[in-house]
């Protein structure tokens, strides 16, 4: 099922002149969607802990913070040493495993600048941990990772995370004060489905932290994390915090599920006309280096045009897109005009560029480094 998606309306005022491609960023939208979703935390009493990875700008994340998220979520630790760093926040989370002798050495570091927490999903890499933090004499807050259905990581709501985590909170100089899970199935579900998808991997968690509680494990924090499911699984009772990531730019995918359009995306990659070789087809100068390449159940192709929703991006090699037209004489596709395209996956496409240009009334007010770009490990 495909939600009916409308026009949208592009954010660049036409005199304003840009070197294509480019990530703009319309200020307005972006401070609209940290607002709402800081509203939406607050109405329902959790805790807001977005995770970065979607922007990896310091800028983004001191307002997240500024608008009243309790810390951040991050995928890897060279992000956390960035938004440590350059944004100076002081409660990180490490939403994935900790694994190896480099890594634990920068996790220790980092400690000793902000508040760490981890995720875990193995005794393995809890146990290293362990043996790592006792001998530099610290203690270290996790979350155990719980499966409620994306079959990702983590083990399986209910015993089987019980069990994992009993035997880690067995460990020296390790806490368990949360549980986490990740309910990226319910997002990946068809629009009918998202609700009762979500809301079930919420009630698994909280019945997981219970077990916990009653066999002696003290957790305090029951985090859920998703946008598309961020209407449903924070409004479970128990759960006390969130982690969407998307939600500040939107993306293409997000128009699945219907709730929003091209309106409510903060971030397009600007690009310029630069080939017409025959009527049907227009190639654009934002290929493979500029769109990531994942796919979306909303829109065919690599990509939505604004104002374009029957031109398809075809396909991309790295430099070029190919943009197949629904009519010979589809406007806005003559040699330099600029079109603006909403990206299919917003947060490896965010990973490709150097720099957001932000945007205000139309014109260019600013550039925001993307200084976590790259930080993968």
């Amino acid at each position: 099922m495909t939600a009916t998606i409308a026009a949208g309306h592009t954010i660049l005022d036409p005199g304003q002149v840009l070197d294509t491609p480019v990530m703009v960023v319309d200020e307005g939208i972006l401070h609209q969607n940290i607002a709402e979703m800081q509203g939406f935390a607050n109405s329902v009493g959790v805790n807001l802990r977005p995770h970065i990875k979607t922007h990896k700008s310091p800028q983004i994340a001191r307002l997240q913070l500024q608008a009243g998220a309790v810390g951040i979520t991050c995928a890897k630790l060279g992000e956390a040493e960035v938004m440590a760093r350059e944004a100076g926040v002081q409660d990180i989370l490490i939403a994935y495993p900790i694994v190896g002798q480099p890594k634990i050495e920068r996790l220790l570091s980092l400690m000793d600048q902000v508040h760490m927490t981890v995720a875990v999903d193995t005794l393995d890499a809890a146990t290293a941990l362990s043996n790592a933090v006792v001998r530099a004499g610290r203690t270290l807050d996790l979350y155990l990772e719980v499966n409620t259905g994306q079959d990702r990581a983590g083990q399986r709501a209910g015993e089987e995370a019980l069990a994992l985590g009993k035997a880690i909170a067995a460990l020296p100089g390790v806490r368990i004060v949360g549980v986490m899970t990740h309910e990226g199935h319910a997002g990946a579900s068809e629009p009918d489905l998202i609700a009762d998808k979500a809301k079930a991997a919420g009630l698994a968690l909280v019945e997981t932290a219970d077990l916990l509680r009653r066999a002696g494990v003290p957790v305090t924090t029951v985090s859920v994390g998703s946008t598309p499911s961020s209407p449903f699984t924070p409004t479970i009772p128990g759960v006390t915090e969130m982690r969407p990531g998307t939600y500040v730019f939107n993306d293409n995918t997000g128009f699945r599920h219907g709730r929003m359009g091209p309106d409510r995306c903060a971030a397009r990659i600007a690009a310029t006309v630069v080939s017409r070789p025959s009527p049907d087809r227009a190639i654009i100068d934002a290929g493979s280096k500029a769109l990531a390449m994942d796919p979306s159940p909303s829109h065919p192709g690599h990509g939505f045009i604004i104002g374009h929703p029957d031109a398809t991006i075809a396909r991309i090699s790295e430099e070029h897109g190919v943009v197949l037209l629904p009519t010979e004489d589809e406007p806005g596709f003559s040699v330099g005009d600029r079109v603006e395209v909403i990206p299919n996956h917003i947060c490896p496409t965010i990973n490709l560029t150097d720099e957001l240009f932000i945007v205000r009334d139309g014109k260019v007010i600013d550039r925001w480094p993307v200084s976590a770009r790259g930080k993968v490990r």
